[in-house]
């Protein structure tokens, strides 16, 4: 079995259609794909339970808010017709397309003009701050991605507006809502230390929470050690994903990451929701 249930499409901040990462996973011999978009699940509706040969995990990517800092819930096995979720997700986009109407207004001022435009001809649904970094680079405002969050978007930066998110709560609750399963998304990545990401893992399981995602690109050994010690401490299972975004970024593809051993005896194949919807 080979896994990936963290990708994005289009549909958010992807640059590939949902068809295309199905493709993708069928290349890379994957037999499980879950399609994660932020706050978005538009590339969910006209995908089969299986195509080319790879069972199709319905998924979502969720931001929040967990004292002060932006934290990401992967949604799995969700209903996309539940409609408690998607209330959450047209608050969730509202509030992003109120955060880059407020970019386009910085920029604007500084003498940047299109941002909306450029945003509404994208197949997006979820606008998110790697659009408009892209933008800039177009405009030519900014040599880089990285530039662009750098002097632009990152906190501090020229036309920077601080998220809206739902809470932490609000959010597993939604997907708990619509059947799913409540994944923490790259834990080692938040710029917190390690007593605080215990603090964010419990305070996850106590909202509902179930598992990890302890495999995804750049994550060293220390990192999955400690995930993997926070999962057994918490009773979680553990997850893998790629979080892929574009075929341009190689290190990302899909599937690639590092494995999740059958053996493991948490492994997220052997939740009861996984096991009671999807051959192992």
């Amino acid at each position: 079995m080979k896994i990936d249930l963290h990708c994005h499409s289009f549909y958010s901040d992807g640059t590939q259609s949902p068809e295309f990462l199905v493709q993708r996973a069928a290349e890379n011999q994957l037999t499980h794909l879950a399609i994660t978009d932020h706050d978005c699940i538009a590339g969910l509706i006209n995908l089969p339970a299986d195509l080319m040969g790879v069972s199709i995990i319905k998924g979502v990517e969720i931001s929040c808010g967990w004292q002060s800092i932006e934290v990401h819930i992967v949604g799995l096995f969700i209903d996309p017709d539940n409609i408690d979720l998607i209330h959450l997700l047209e608050s969730q986009q509202g509030a992003r397309r109120s955060r880059v109407e407020q970019m386009h207004k910085k920029l604007t001022e500084l003498g940047t003009n299109g941002l909306m435009g450029y945003l509404e001809a994208l197949p997006a649904i979820a606008y998110t701050r790697s659009q408009v970094a892209d933008f800039l680079v177009e405009q030519k405002v900014c040599k880089t991605k990285q530039k662009s969050f750098k002097t632009h978007l990152a906190k501090g930066g020229k036309v920077y507006v601080a998220p809206d998110w739902c809470h932490l709560e609000a959010g597993i609750s939604a997907i708990k809502a619509a059947g799913g399963l409540a994944v923490l998304a790259h834990p080692g990545r938040y710029p917190i230390n390690k007593t605080t990401l215990a603090e964010l893992v419990t305070a996850f399981t106590d909202c509902g929470g179930e598992a990890l995602e302890s495999r995804y690109p750049n994550i060293d050994l220390k990192m999955i050690k400690q995930i993997e010690t926070l999962a057994e401490v918490n009773g979680l299972y553990l997850s893998a994903g790629s979080d892929f975004h574009t075929a341009a970024a190689h290190w990302t593809d899909v599937g690639k990451f590092p494995g999740l051993e059958t053996s493991n005896k948490k492994a997220i194949w052997l939740h009861p929701k996984w096991q009671g919807e999807l051959p192992i």
